[in-house]
């Protein structure tokens, strides 16, 4: 059985747009400063599926195991909801609010919830587990992802090829 053929991306946004690539890199920086990074990749692990970013995926299911994440928990993560005893509550916490910062417009009505697309209940809830400077920085990591699975899935970059710690001189 032969595999389907790699598609070819459509551009390289670090040698096409080098200072939007270099801003991004610094934001993706400084918003994990403090954060677990066990719970950062879980986090970037997450929007990147709701999100269909292939290469992301790789990076940063990759990154996670490197880490020490086990291949049950990240695999469990696409149906976190049917799988909560395999997280903390402050990562189910991280979980769900992570679907509701990524999906902005995901059938959450404003007035049910009151404050807008990110429900209140599930900010409260991440509050609860987070302080106001970590939550902060989740998202900060949230929205950095979300920029990250954006250029990645435009520009069709290929997953696959990634390693470990590749990048991480930007």
């Amino acid at each position: 059985m032969t595999n389907a053929h790699e598609h070819t991306p459509r551009m390289n946004m670090a040698k096409a747009a080098p200072e939007v690539y270099k801003a991004v890199l610094a934001l993706e920086i400084a918003a994990k400063k403090g954060l677990d990074p066990a719970l950062v990749e879980l986090v970037k692990i997450r929007a990147s599926q709701l999100n269909h970013c292939a290469f992301c995926l790789d990076m940063h299911s990759k990154d996670a195991i490197a880490a020490g994440e086990s291949i049950e928990r990240i695999v469990q993560l696409t149906a976190w909801e049917e799988s909560r005893h395999f997280y903390t509550e402050k990562e189910l916490a991280a979980i769900e609010f992570t679907e509701a910062v990524t999906v902005l417009t995901g059938g959450t009505s404003r007035t049910k919830s009151g404050g807008g697309f990110v429900p209140d209940e599930v900010y409260e809830k991440a509050a609860k587990h987070f302080e106001e400077r970590e939550l902060a920085q989740l998202i900060a990591v949230i929205a950095t992802i979300n920029v990250w699975n954006r250029i990645g899935v435009t520009t069709r970059m290929v997953p696959g090829h990634y390693t470990p710690g590749m990048y991480a001189k930007g």
